[in-house]
């Protein structure tokens, strides 16, 4: 009876080991896809094949597109935005908080073009870089207003220059020659946007970027 019981529980465990990797291979499936110029057009049809799959396997793990692409956000943002946030964190002034979040993120689109570009087409249908980061965003600016330095009106307008102006900026950067410190002219004008002072706003964006961290460094 005990060994029934093992049995039943080891295969059980294989299943959902099985079923990880199934969706974990979907999952690169669908990076490697949407890591291309033309990856905003992906269909289910296409991740599936990509994946070696088939179209009922790809809906045991997912409804659609919009839950694979929520899923894809999160493994490709997460562990990144973790290390961004750590590493902010040893900031006080919420402007330089801001200024070195966008340059991680410009720098890696820059010297990451698959990344890039996946940013860009699971942003064109659903929330711009993934859930996290664009809620974190807000957070930032919240933090900025609430310290007297981003005087807008609201933390959604401040959201929406951070977020809008970085994706565009993204988009220059896979598509045309771009300047070297591009990221940088970049953070500059978003903090400007924020209504920081040009002189400050120049002054962090041009801050040395201290080294990422990560989670076993804190």
């Amino acid at each position: 009876m005990v060994k029934r019981i093992v049995n039943q529980e080891r295969r059980a465990e294989i299943g959902r080991e099985r079923r990880a990797r199934t969706r974990a291979k979907v999952i690169a499936a669908a990076f490697e896809i949407f890591g291309e110029e033309n990856g905003l057009y992906a269909r289910i049809e296409d991740v599936a094949e990509k994946a070696g799959v088939t179209r009922t396997t790809f809906y045991n793990h997912f409804s659609g597109m919009e839950e694979l692409r929520d899923a894809l956000s999160y493994e490709v943002t997460h562990d990144f935005l973790v290390r961004v946030l750590l590493t902010a964190a040893s900031l006080p002034d919420p402007r330089d908080r801001a200024s070195i979040a966008i340059r991680y993120y410009l720098h890696r689109a820059r010297t990451n073009s698959r990344w890039a570009w996946s940013m860009m087409n699971m942003s064109a249908n659903g929330l711009i870089f993934g859930a996290e980061t664009y809620r974190q965003a807000e957070l930032t600016v919240i933090e900025g207003m609430e310290a007297g330095v981003f005087p807008i009106p609201s933390s959604v307008i401040g959201r929406d220059i951070i977020m809008g102006s970085a994706l565009a900026a993204i988009g220059a950067m896979v598509r045309e020659e771009v300047a070297e410190d591009y990221p940088e002219i970049i953070a500059g004008y978003i903090l400007l946007g924020l209504g920081v002072p040009f002189d400050i706003a120049r002054k962090c964006a041009r801050a040395p970027l201290p080294p990422l961290l990560s989670p076993e460094q804190q």
